[in-house]
């Protein structure tokens, strides 16, 4: 449950467990036990993920709990005191132990195969490659750090590998993730690792350079805007990696990032994105907002729109603040913003957003575009170009694509454009 983290998580936990002769069952009825990777950043999410713990003991009854909000196990104890284990995110040797303890491995771990590139919850053609652990910033709004730790990055000769054996198993893009992304490898004072008779330092953009040797598609996500984000974006101009930054912006505000926290100030992430869209003038950025937050006045939320006015994203996401146990923001003296006033904001701010997005695609009307095959619906194709994550961003429909294939790449025409998605017709097919 929850973001790509979580689900990269469960599956380092299913590629241990299938290595030891363990099965992933298609239903509660047919396992023999449960292991419910949980969430915990908001309350929707901590009521989503007990809800998912009751229904796992309602069908089955032996469950093991993990993930984000195990690191509150109280909380789960006093919804759910017959779960079998709890442990926090990141615990992975735990969860094995448990499983052992409580269903016994049948069979001789040596002796079983599982594909090499480990168990992916994914489609073949794309993967998650979580780069590191926790975060270093502070955000009040945000419990992560007190869930998941400090920044700790993985050995950059480790990334790459997995990175390697990824595309040599099929995958097509790589969807690079972690809490923040651009801050790899400060906690490793930057150290360099041997990969591809070649020296390569545990920095944002040499690791970002090195994937763009591997001809996969190579998508950034949750970037901070350090001044060392510039260099990537050059690299985006050279082809390396794919022209698309996620950047969580949250506010626009000053005075309301102060409150939150956040490390960047509007005004210089209005001229970095002009500067990157001097760069690379197709580059698509992604972003996430909140509103509501404590003290937020509609002047504060008429900076927002006006700043998104401006700033002309291409993609982007609006949560309502809520107030997650343990945050900082729940001691702010200020004023907490009404229910009904956060929707009425939130509500705004997504046609705005889906105003500035219906125009910027309409402009990708007639022109040839290289898109990843999703799925085939009937006559039609379900792809992305490389404007478009998976299950977050838009698609691209290509109407009598239907003998096109899963993974395959295609170079079509677009046709038409919508809010959010466009439609197109086959080009050739590579």
């Amino acid at each position: 449950m929850g973001c790509p983290k979580a689900l990269v998580d469960s599956e380092r936990i299913l590629t241990r467990l299938r290595a030891e002769g363990y099965e992933v069952a298609a239903s509660y009825g047919a396992a023999d036990l449960v292991v419910v990777n949980t969430c915990g950043f908001i309350d929707a999410a901590v009521d989503e993920s007990l809800d998912a713990i009751g229904e796992a003991l309602a069908e089955n009854g032996k469950v093991i709990v993990t993930g984000c909000l195990g690191a509150q196990p109280q909380k789960i104890l006093d919804r759910h005191p017959q779960v079998l284990k709890i442990t926090g995110p990141q615990r992975y040797e735990e969860v094995v132990a448990s499983v052992h303890e409580h269903l016994p491995p049948k069979h001789e771990p040596y002796l079983d195969l599982i594909p090499a590139q480990g168990v992916k919850l994914t489609p073949r053609h794309y993967a998650y490659l979580k780069i590191s652990e926790g975060c270093n910033h502070r955000c009040s709004f945000c419990i992560i750090p007190s869930m998941r730790g400090d920044l700790v990055s993985r050995p950059i000769g480790e990334v790459l590998r997995e990175a390697e054996q990824l595309v040599k198993a099929g995958v097509k893009e790589i969807l690079v993730i972690s809490q923040d992304t651009s801050a790899y490898g400060v906690d490793l004072k930057y150290a360099a690792q041997p990969w591809r008779d070649a020296e390569r330092r545990a920095r944002f953009y040499d690791l970002a350079a090195a994937l763009g040797e591997l001809g996969a598609w190579i998508r950034l996500h949750y970037v901070y805007p350090y001044p060392h984000v510039d260099k990537v974006v050059e690299l985006m101009a050279d082809g390396h990696v794919l022209p698309y930054l996620d950047i969580p912006f949250q506010h626009a505000s000053a005075r309301i990032l102060k409150l939150m926290k956040r490390p960047a100030a509007a005004e210089d992430t209005l001229e970095r994105i002009a500067a990157w869209r001097r760069i690379v003038p197709d580059i698509t950025i992604r972003s996430t907002f909140i509103v509501g937050f404590p003290g937020e006045t509609e002047h504060d939320f008429e900076q927002l729109l006006e700043w998104l006015r401006v700033a002309q994203l291409d993609r982007v996401g609006c949560f309502e603040y809520s107030p997650v146990e343990g945050a900082a923001a729940n001691a702010l003296p200020q004023k907490p913003v009404a229910e009904e006033i956060k929707q009425e904001r939130r509500a705004r701010f997504m046609e705005l957003s889906a105003e500035i997005s219906a125009q910027r695609l309409a402009r990708k009307v007639d022109r040839k575009m290289r898109v990843l095959i999703d799925a085939i619906e009937g006559d039609s194709a379900i792809a992305r170009s490389a404007s478009d994550a998976p299950e977050i961003d838009g698609t691209v429909r290509i109407q009598g694509g239907g003998r096109l294939k899963v993974g395959d790449f295609a170079d079509v025409r677009i046709t038409g454009s919508g809010a959010y998605d466009l439609e197109a017709r086959l080009e050739n097919q590579s």
